[in-house]
């Protein structure tokens, strides 16, 4: 077995609600790097993270973090990032404000929070919009500081739910690349995840969940291969849906592309996810359309989990 104290373990772990099942005998040891959770929705991602953070207590097994137990949050937090997929903020602060005070609410001296908060800003992009008032945020920028309160401790765990939701293509990439570089730094990241060729591109590991069991982990290839036989529906949302749409239909990997019901979003099917994106952003640099959230759609993702499923089920 594997040194406890450089890894997440968990130890058949369980959880249930009352009569309902969150996970299942969950039983991983998972090292340094970016691991992807995927799954449809209930699959069990948000339980096992909220466990994994001691946001919930397991009711058998047991989660160690590097070596500290979950039920020991003061330890546990200087280790520990979680970046929730749900805005709480406080009233009235701007984004420079709500790091610092969380960092010093953590103990440290006001130079090094403003160190910190600084260097937290920057690698997040949201430096030169640090002094604006967080109700002023965009969606994405809200996504952005929560990652940025994650990361501003310098902890050696991240546990991110969804941060890729709701951030245009361009910052995506970004994001990406930052998860990629905390990775080669030798942090854990945690990522729970809905699409899929953004989880086949940046994990070095993903674990499968279905109904709160672990139904296949390690190296899952051919991710985007599957997008063939089953191809991805996504939603964007931008001012001029309609010219969008002459843009993707010369697209040999598009499917079909309709426009919404309120006219102010596109859905688009493609066999290529990975060309799609890059497509997207072409148009976001040319800056003639303003895309303001891009979303898979579940219906669509569902089919491809259950493919995935069926093709792993049993675990590896």
């Amino acid at each position: 077995m594997k040194d406890s104290a450089t890894m997440i373990v968990c130890d058949d772990v369980s959880k249930f609600y009352g009569e309902i099942l969150g996970v299942n005998r969950v039983n991983l040891q998972i090292a340094p790097g970016i691991t992807s959770l995927v799954g449809p929705n209930g699959a069990g991602k948000s339980t096992l993270m909220n466990l994994m953070t001691g946001l919930l207590r397991p009711s058998r097994g047991r989660i160690t973090i590097l070596g500290i137990p979950t039920d020991q949050p003061e330890q546990l937090f200087r280790k520990l990032g979680y970046c929730t997929q749900f805005d709480s903020f406080p009233r009235g602060l701007t984004g420079r404000e709500f790091i610092r005070s969380f960092l010093l609410v953590h103990g440290m001296d006001r130079k090094t929070a403003n160190a910190l908060t600084v260097t937290a800003l920057e690698r997040v992009s949201l430096l030169k919009d640090a002094d604006l008032k967080i109700g002023a945020y965009s969606k994405g920028m809200r996504q952005r500081i929560r990652l940025a309160q994650a990361i501003a401790h310098q902890p050696a765990v991240l546990i991110l739910d969804e941060p890729l939701n709701g951030l245009d293509p361009m910052v995506r990439a970004e994001t990406i690349a930052l998860f990629r570089k905390l990775a080669a730094e030798g942090l854990h990241l945690i990522i729970s995840s809905h699409i899929l060729h953004e989880v086949d591109m940046m994990s070095d590991r993903v674990i499968l969940l279905n109904n709160g069991y672990v139904v296949a982990e390690g190296n899952i290839h051919g991710v985007r291969d599957e997008m063939e036989e089953h191809p991805m529906q996504i939603l964007i949302r931008c001012d001029k849906p309609s010219k969008l749409a002459a843009y993707v239909f010369d697209q040999d990997h598009v499917v079909e592309a309709r426009l919404h019901d309120d006219r102010l979003g596109l859905f688009v099917k493609t066999r290529d996810a990975d060309r799609f994106y890059l497509l997207l952003n072409r148009v976001v640099a040319e800056g003639e359309i303003n895309i303001e959230s891009i979303a898979p759609v579940d219906d669509d993702l569902s089919a491809v989990y259950q493919y995935l499923i069926g093709s792993e089920g049993g675990g590896s």
